[in-house]
């Protein structure tokens, strides 16, 4: 897909969009070797979750946002805001995947719950949970981790106790801020159905059960 929007993006020889799209598939890049090297780290913390979520999802739909306004000969500042809007929305997307990942269902969500989990990525519920300092979820957790299974503890077990710790709903309160954000930033447009499409849009992504 990267290469086909390369292709796409030298037809017109448009410098700026290929520049932007090498970007941030760069940072994609260095997202992905990040969370390759945090894998299974029970001392990942929030800033650093926020920034791996910024390299691996925010950025590209800000980056998406900004095209839109480049191709449409948009001002400085209705750019600014797009791309604002595009890098918010982005993190509520995934803030809220990763809520999914514990509160969704195989069928739904096409992976098994908790899996993120199990492959060693700590996301922000984990966090939340692992900072609330309780010693039997701090063990839990740190037994699946080290695992990279639910041997030890099963996984219905480790639902249960994020879904009864209140970690999901904070951390779907953060997401509904970047959410609040994005939607701010569109106030640099008047009002039309396609500014309330943006807004339609972030308020489905904070609230989306898939």
């Amino acid at each position: 897909m990267f290469a086909k929007s390369f292709e796409m993006a030298l037809a017109p020889e448009n410098v700026p969009l290929v520049r932007l799209l090498t970007e941030v598939a760069l940072r994609m890049i260095e997202g992905e070797t990040i969370e390759i090297a945090r894998r299974a780290s029970s001392t990942v913390t929030e800033a650093e979750n926020l920034d791996l979520i910024r390299r691996k999802t925010a950025d590209l739909f800000s980056a998406c946002a900004r095209i839109g306004a480049v191709l449409g000969d948009a001002s400085d500042a209705e750019t600014r805001a797009l791309a604002g809007y595009g890098l918010n929305l982005g993190i509520c997307f995934q803030m809220v995947d990763d809520i999914l990942d514990f509160t969704g269902s195989e069928a739904r969500l096409g992976k098994p719950v908790a899996s993120d989990l199990r492959e060693g990525r700590v996301t922000l519920p984990i966090i939340l949970l692992l900072r609330s300092g309780k010693t039997d979820a701090v063990q839990q957790v740190a037994a699946v981790l080290a695992d990279k299974d639910f041997e030890r503890v099963p996984r219905e077990q480790i639902v249960r106790l994020v879904q009864e710790s209140g970690v999901l709903e904070e951390a779907r309160h953060v997401a509904q801020r970047y959410a609040d954000t994005a939607c701010a930033e569109l106030a640099a447009f008047e009002d039309s159905p396609y500014r309330r499409a943006l807004a339609d849009l972030a308020a489905f992504t904070v609230k989306r059960e898939y």
